[in-house]
């Protein structure tokens, strides 16, 4: 009976041990990232000017999520605070929370998001440093950098996302906010040519793993049309690890995403407030 119930969580991480061998996680998903910047995708557009001179009047908000404004008061203070725009490129909040007056560096994976960013910046006048790099890997910036770390739903693209939190909590100053969108790991069990069907039936286990899900032809026809390999993690893992890591829940709400399917069965994302003591 152990053996059977073990038996699943073995193949898949036989499976995706072997995939592991051809596909380079981060390689793989600049790319897609890259071609996703020139098919217009919804997260590679750039704000305008408009959006920028409102934003440096007081007038502004950005999301963590597919349509939720994040409350202003999970930022605090943010005219003068470091912040740390965690995978975030595509030329919008960054560059919005460097309007509102905070001092923005932006680390993302994809050098087309980043030079989304490059653009408004140069457009309108905007100081961010801009990084290109892994969000698993933050030894570039010093224990208790920010005071801000803004990861909007992103880390769905990491296999890995304990690391991510231990990272955040560390160049965290004490006091510091980590403000996070998180895509619900529901979303996962569901084959998605399924559900465009209008077919609804649970198909795969948490976590999630394209590495084990999809063969390699099925990832090959992925990097060609820009689509990047995806992971579900557990709720253990998304907020377990921001409690292991050594952060405190402040905040929470959930977001509805109406052009998804299942949005009419649950809410397909949610955002958290982290603090570190201190």
């Amino acid at each position: 009976m152990l053996l059977k119930y073990h038996a699943p969580r073995l193949r898949n991480a036989l499976a995706f041990i072997g995939k592991e061998d051809f596909v380079d996680v981060r390689d793989f998903n600049a790319r897609a990232w890259d071609r996703l910047v020139a098919m217009g995708n919804r997260w590679t557009l750039p704000v305008s000017s408009e959006e920028i001179a409102r934003a440096r009047s007081g007038d502004w908000g950005v999301i963590l999520t597919p349509t939720r404004a994040v409350p202003r008061e999970w930022f605090g203070e943010l005219a003068g605070r470091d912040v740390l725009a965690l995978a975030s490129g595509g030329g919008q909040q960054a560059c919005v929370l460097a309007a509102a007056g905070a001092n923005v560096t932006l680390l993302d994976n994809s050098p087309a998001q980043l030079a989304q960013d490059r653009m408004v910046a140069e457009r309108d006048g905007l100081a961010i440093r801009l990084e290109q790099g892994d969000m698993r890997d933050l030894s570039r910036f010093a224990d208790g950098s920010f005071d801000l770390v803004f990861h909007p739903c992103s880390n769905g693209f990491v296999p890995d996302v304990r690391v991510v939190w231990r990272e955040c909590a560390r160049v965290l100053r004490p006091g510091g906010r980590l403000l996070s969108g998180i895509v619900n790991p529901m979303l996962y069990l569901f084959d998605e040519a399924e559900v465009d069907r209008g077919e609804f039936v649970a198909r795969y286990a948490l976590p999630y793993s394209d590495l084990v899900s999809r063969t390699p032809e099925h990832l090959a026809r992925m990097a060609e049309a820009g689509e990047p390999v995806s992971f579900g993690h557990t709720l253990d893992d998304q907020i377990g690890g921001q409690l292991e890591a050594g952060l405190l829940l402040a905040g929470f709400f959930e977001d509805r995403w109406a052009e998804h399917p299942l949005d009419r069965f649950f809410a397909p994302c949610f955002a958290t407030l982290a603090v570190k003591p201190g």
